[in-house]
């Protein structure tokens, strides 16, 4: 098939540092060039892929100290439209900008929605325009939107299966991998390791719009010796702190569609020490390869049993759901059916219109 994947342009394809979208396309272009498929990549110039690259910007918005990243997205879309011919698929990972210049060609698009779904502000595009194709990555995710909506399948992310290596020993120490914000609670995570004694080191970066947020209510909290902030890692790096670690925090405030921090330290053999929300009783499974938790004590005991579960067992679950072989494998079935559908309504457009043709042959005979 000929697939155009259209990345947003903060980040660079796959990301320098922080960047979960982008690394999920990155890794969902690859695994598809390798299976033979046509693939076009719409993301920034500093973009790195086996694909054919169509740079829509010179560099990641973000690391070119771009704030304000629409205007740099309308061109984006524009060259993908421009260019909409050369495909069959044109699979879009930018949530809303696509709605309103490809209407028209929605029987052939597919939008992975990777962010939170529960905003009111959103509504309307969805009800205007419910004939879209959309894939979820979870079930919970779906759970806000209007009932009409046109889902097309639930896919789980996947990871290619040697980036995160096998770390049959795991550490000491409890992780925290991601983004400072008030939502990722960070907060909990480190009363967790002060009240289990057990250390805690955060590897997360801090957004503009969280610094304030970071240096009221956390960096207070940073002086126990038992928590070491290390900031922002790049992806060589998360292998070895996910690996060394005894578990993975994931205190959560918010529906998370996903959580690919999770599959992460699934991959490393690493357990999960997560909140009930989100997406988390999907990619969890209790006592298996981690723990699902509702309140502090629960963490902490938790955090005190975890090394009753076997790291092997932990990565055995990551290679039976969450490689990129399998997303792939998903996201093939569901172009095809895709593709399917358009032309079942080629072929049956004809039929449809052959008794009104009948009807004029006949009224001028």
């Amino acid at each position: 098939m000929r697939i155009a994947q259209v990345a947003p342009l903060a980040e660079a394809v796959p990301p320098k540092f922080y960047g979960g979208t982008e690394r999920v396309v990155s890794w969902l272009t690859e695994a598809l060039v390798s299976r033979g498929h046509d693939v076009t990549l719409f993301a920034s110039g500093d973009s790195i892929t086996s694909a054919e690259l169509v740079p829509a910007c010179p560099k990641a918005l973000r690391l070119a100290g771009i704030r304000d990243h629409l205007a740099s997205h309308i061109v984006l879309m524009r060259e993908v439209r421009r260019m909409a011919d050369n495909f069959d698929i044109l699979h879009f990972h930018v949530d809303l900008l696509q709605y309103g210049m490809f209407e028209d060609l929605a029987h052939k698009t597919l939008t992975t929605m990777h962010g939170r779904l529960d905003i009111p502000d959103f509504m309307p595009v969805y009800e205007a325009l419910p004939e879209m194709p959309l894939v979820s990555i979870s079930n919970h995710q779906r759970a806000p939107m209007p009932p009409d909506v046109n889902w097309h399948a639930t896919i789980h992310h996947g990871l290619p299966e040697t980036l995160v290596p096998f770390d049959p020993r795991g550490g000491e120490y409890l992780a925290f991998l991601g983004r400072i914000a008030p939502e990722k609670r960070p907060d909990r995570a480190i009363e967790i390791a002060k009240k289990a004694g057990i250390p805690l080191k955060i590897a997360a970066k801090v957004d503009p719009v969280d610094q304030t947020y970071f240096d009221q209510l956390i960096v207070p909290l940073l002086a126990d010796p038992l928590i070491e902030f290390i900031g922002e890692i790049a992806e060589s790096q998360k292998g070895a702190f996910l690996g060394n670690a005894k578990a993975l925090l994931f205190p959560i405030d918010w529906p998370e569609p996903f959580g690919l921090v999770m599959i992460e330290a699934m991959s490393a053999g690493t357990p999960i020490i997560a909140w009930r929300n989100g997406s988390v009783p999907e990619v969890v499974e209790d006592g298996v390869n981690g723990f699902i938790v509702d309140s502090i004590p629960e963490a902490v005991a938790a955090a005190r049993r975890v090394d009753a579960l076997s790291r092997e067992d932990v990565r055995k679950q990551f290679v039976e759901r969450f490689t990129v072989s399998r997303m792939a494998a998903d996201y093939e079935a569901a172009y095809a059916r895709l593709v399917a559908l358009q032309d079942a309504e080629a072929h049956s457009a004809p039929t449809a219109l052959l008794p009104a043709v009948r009807s004029l042959q006949v009224d001028a005979i």
